[in-house]
């Protein structure tokens, strides 16, 4: 399995298409004065703290010299296909997660006969000579490992994890690389004496199923470097949502009410683009407060009305009860190709 991460993207086109940018901290995303976020930002950026997701403005606290671009969707688009076509080369079980990252299966590659680490070599050396940016890879048995290791070496770099490596590799990870291992279940486990992933298989499986419930089944999997994801060649639509950064914060409930028919307007939108492979399931809500916390609601057997919305709204807001700076409005899909029902919230 190979994971390959393009190395601060968007910044990385910006700056191979005006090279005087090169050496500058620069960032791509929303400007500071219509309350933008940060999507990327290259390493002289990255120095001073700024980060991907980072509001615009407080990115220029830490930076005064940041610059910030606008996005150039099209251009990114453009050399996200030119690095897929190269992929294509080696093999067809390509899972895209975003523009600018994809694991591949080349379990089936006859390409230097089937070595995985130097497919992974020649990938890296194909898209800085055919783009001109930089890509990071990493090489390890299954996917949870080769995501790990694509950012062991960044940037500009390789990482290769072999299947005799892999325990004595796995026993050193710190939890908080666990896939699916936030801050709060992050905080969980310190309490419980667990740091790493040695200490994580200390404890029986069933006692992890107990205190986690279901992710606790895989906790103990990941701890003992097992992940039997397979890549996803096909990637169906689990949801559809819209969501708007307000320029000034909604003060409250009735002011984030208001704002429902017109999101709701553009979610019908949405749905009407659709095709006929799905059927629309549970609607949900996302609010994100003006200190950037956010909380998700749903609602089984809800309709997809004003009242409907306007309830989740409610309830969304008495979570955090501050003045909200982001809504989002979306609907769980049923995928009637698949036959059961999938999430994945904004």
């Amino acid at each position: 399995m190979i994971h390959v991460d393009c190395d601060c993207f968007y910044a990385a086109i910006e700056m191979r298409d005006d090279p005087s940018l090169a050496n500058r901290p620069i960032a791509v995303g929303g400007l500071a004065d219509r309350r933008g976020v940060i999507a990327t930002c290259n390493y002289e950026a990255r120095a001073y703290g700024v980060r991907s997701a980072m509001a615009s403005g407080h990115a220029l606290k830490l930076c005064p010299d940041l610059l910030i671009l606008r996005p150039r969707m099209d251009a990114y688009k453009e050399a996200s296909r030119e690095i897929h076509g190269i992929f294509r080369t080696y093999t067809d079980l390509i899972e895209p997660l975003s523009l600018d990252e994809a694991f591949l299966d080349v379990s089936g590659c006859e390409h230097f006969a089937g070595s995985a680490t130097r497919i992974a070599q020649d990938i890296r050396r194909r898209v800085w000579q055919q783009l001109r940016i930089t890509v990071s890879a990493g090489v390890a048995p299954n996917k949870f490992l080769a995501k790990i290791a694509s950012d062991w070496n960044k940037p500009d770099g390789l990482f290769v994890i072999t299947p005799d490596q892999v325990d004595d590799f796995v026993m050193a990870l710190p939890v908080t690389k666990l896939h699916g291992v936030g801050r709060v279940t992050a905080e969980k486990l310190k309490r419980m004496g667990i740091q790493t992933c040695a200490d994580l298989r200390t404890w029986k499986r069933m006692d992890l199923v107990r205190d986690f419930g279901s992710f606790g089944e895989r906790l103990w999997g990941l701890a003992h470097g097992v992940d039997d994801r397979v890549v996803q060649v096909e990637s169906r639509r689990q949801s559809v949502s819209v969501e708007n950064t307000y320029d000034r914060d909604l003060p409250d409930l009735a002011a984030c009410l208001e704002r429902l028919p017109e999101l709701l307007e553009q979610l019908s939108g949405r749905m009407a683009r659709l095709d006929s492979g799905y059927r629309p399931g549970k609607p949900f809500v996302k609010l994100k407060f003006h200190d950037f916390t956010q909380t998700t609601l749903e609602q089984s057997g809800a309709g997809l009305g004003l009242e409907d919305y306007e309830d989740l709204i409610a309830g969304a807001f008495a979570r955090g009860k501050r003045p909200v700076r982001l809504i989002g409005v979306g609907v769980r899909l049923i995928d009637l190709r698949s036959g059961f029902e999938q999430l994945r919230l904004f």
